[in-house]
């Protein structure tokens, strides 16, 4: 009967994800003047306008030609406002033979005014740039020409270059109003039935998953096995592994760099984001959802199979209502109420963006509620992270609150197995995961010294540059793309053991100034293994136990699933006496730690 509900749970599983992945090629695609008026005004949407009215009235049947084309009219719009508002360079010359005089050539802005008069919108924008850029320049003094025009051929190069994004589409609003527009554009049956389909696609899958979970749990007895965990494809980096870790991989690259390829699942979030925050989903939202979704689910299959453990039914539960309520809820709610939509829980350096600018000025600006998560930020930096990794060690966080650890927990807790234990694993973990630490540290650095200074250049560097390469780098690939698209590869705590600079900062307080630690008993150890197997943070386990010495490493998140499938009662986690932290015997030494 069991088997029934297994391959039952698993068959409706399946044709909801199917149904999920084919909803993608379930809209048609029509450009309209409305939707153009819909995302904004001013003079760039009037080149939109102008641009677009070839791809009017068209109806495309696949969203990748009508953004491809869409793609191309806002590139034209683009180019039509550069031409536009470009100041020729050969001004640059001609303000330079103006300037001559006694063999000298002094720069005077009233020779911009007879020149380039403001007579209309573009040449006003032009006069006005050409003072801003080259006023540093008044009355200076140049002993030839050529001088004077390489000085004014930079400035005039520097202003045609910010046309992009002070007049026209940067790059950034290009690539959201390519994904608003493709959203706005679709048409068809999924558009019209967006319930429908979503029940049709989550509802089925909700449905398999936890028929599936009882159908496997039901009648097993309490306690954990390895249970073929090395002979499935899944659970092995087989054939199934290496296609679910393709999966997942795409799906981030998509989200992060190509949401507008995802148009149609974030429809499928409409009706959700409505109810929430009285406004359509965006890529965010529907990235919320899934992560929510994930927790949600895979932790209701984490609470049956360590049933036996009251320790991590309870810390189950608590990471699905942190991710659920903190994460996500708590700020789309903010956001319905025009308030920051910030997750309470979220702690620099893991929350790298809380210092930047666009986020300092908003709380700053939203009144004593946007004050207050501001010294919340800033008092989980300062008091809560070293006063509660004290007490209770980094565990409090990786293992109770953190929405990371969370998906790794639940989501990726069948691939837990497949974290490397080797000494070259950790070293390498240890040099990576606090490289990773010092470049937050530089970028909180260098954005903090813009917002103060006003300059966007730190030791001939530029603070942008930085950022955008910590977004990339850090925020987008290793968090996303690799941390988790590799669970079915390198285990569930990839992002957790080698990248997350907060893992690295709670885990410098737990390495030498905690009370927290792992207790064994070497007298009970039977060299059975399932310790070592199943810590995700690629300690061996065994090692320790075997000797009867504590575990007080600095990447342990304490998350007990070694103490939960010990059949000895080797391991204990405890908070106890600092001083009794370490009892390492002589002959062994403490090089492991």
């Amino acid at each position: 009967m069991n088997k029934y509900f297994t391959f039952t749970g698993l068959g409706i599983f399946i044709i909801g994800f199917f149904v999920f992945v084919g909803s993608l090629t379930m809209s048609d695609y029509q450009l309209s003047e409305i939707i153009i008026k819909d995302q904004g005004e001013g003079e760039k949407y009037t080149a939109l306008m102008e641009s677009s009215k070839s791809m009017m009235g068209v109806t495309y049947q696949s969203n990748i030609a009508f953004i491809n084309d869409l793609r191309t009219t806002i590139e034209n719009a683009n180019n039509s406002i550069i031409e536009k508002y470009s100041i020729s360079m050969d001004l640059a010359a001609k303000i330079s033979e103006r300037a001559g005089e006694d063999e000298k050539f002094i720069y005077k802005q009233s020779i911009i005014d007879e020149l380039l008069p403001a007579v209309d919108e573009a040449s006003t924008y032009q006069n006005k740039s050409l003072k801003d850029y080259t006023g540093w320049m008044e009355g200076k003094k140049y002993s030839t020409k050529e001088a004077l025009t390489k000085e004014l051929t930079g400035s005039i190069q520097s202003i045609n270059n910010a046309i992009s994004y002070q007049i026209a589409f940067d790059s950034y609003s290009a690539k959201n109003l390519v994904f608003s527009i493709t959203k706005a554009s679709s048409l068809g049956i999924l558009k019209g039935n967006l319930k429908l389909w979503l029940f049709l696609s989550f509802g089925l899958m909700i449905i398999g998953a936890f028929t599936y979970f009882y159908g496997t749990y039901s009648d097993v007895p309490a306690g954990i096995k390895n249970n073929q965990i090395f002979m499935d494809a899944i659970t092995n980096k087989g054939w199934l592994g290496v296609a679910l870790g393709t999966f997942m991989i795409a799906f981030y690259i998509f989200l992060y760099f190509y949401p507008e390829y995802l148009t149609n699942w974030v429809l499928l979030m409409d009706p959700i984001s409505y109810k929430l925050n009285g406004g359509p989903a965006s890529h965010w939202f529907l990235y919320g959802f899934l992560y929510t979704l994930a927790v949600g689910v895979m932790g209701i299959r984490m609470i049956l199979k360590y049933r036996h453990n009251t320790y991590q039914i309870i810390r189950t539960i608590s990471v699905i209502l942190f991710q659920t309520a903190f994460a996500f809820i708590i700020p789309e709610i903010l956001a319905a109420l025009n308030k920051p939509a910030i997750d309470f829980k979220n702690i620099w350096p893991l929350d790298y963006d809380f210092f930047y600018s666009y986020n300092l000025n908003e709380l700053m600006e939203s009144g004593f509620l946007g004050w207050f998560m501001l010294g919340w930020g800033l008092a989980l930096i300062i008091i809560a992270v070293p006063v509660i990794t004290y007490f209770f060690g980094k565990r409090w966080y990786c293992s109770w609150v953190c929405g990371c650890g969370g998906l790794a927990e639940t989501l990726g807790d069948p691939f837990r197995q497949l974290s490397n234990k080797s000494l070259k694993a950790w070293k390498i973990e240890r040099w990576m995961i606090y490289s990773v630490l010092i470049f937050a540290i530089i970028n909180t650095g260098a954005v903090l010294y813009t917002f103060f200074t006003g300059s966007y250049s730190l030791l001939g560097i530029s603070t942008e540059s930085i950022k955008t390469s910590y977004g990339f780098l850090i925020s987008s690939m290793f968090t996303g793309v690799i941390g988790t698209g590799f669970y079915p590869l390198m285990g569930n705590r990839v992002w957790c053991r080698f990248g997350c600079p907060l893992a690295a900062y709670l885990g410098i307080v737990q390495r030498f100034k905690s009370r927290f630690r792992i207790t064994t008993n070497g007298g009970q150890c039977i060299s059975c293994g399932n310790c070592s197997t199943y810590c995700e943070m690629g300690i061996d386990v065994r090692w320790y136990a075997q000797r009867g010495q504590n575990i007080v490493r600095s990447s342990c998140v304490g998350c007990g699933i070694c103490s939960a499938v010990c059949p000895r009662g080797v391991l204990r986690l405890e908070n106890g006496p600092e001083k009794d932290r370490l009892n390492v015997p002589e002959l062994i030494g403490n090089e492991s730690l």
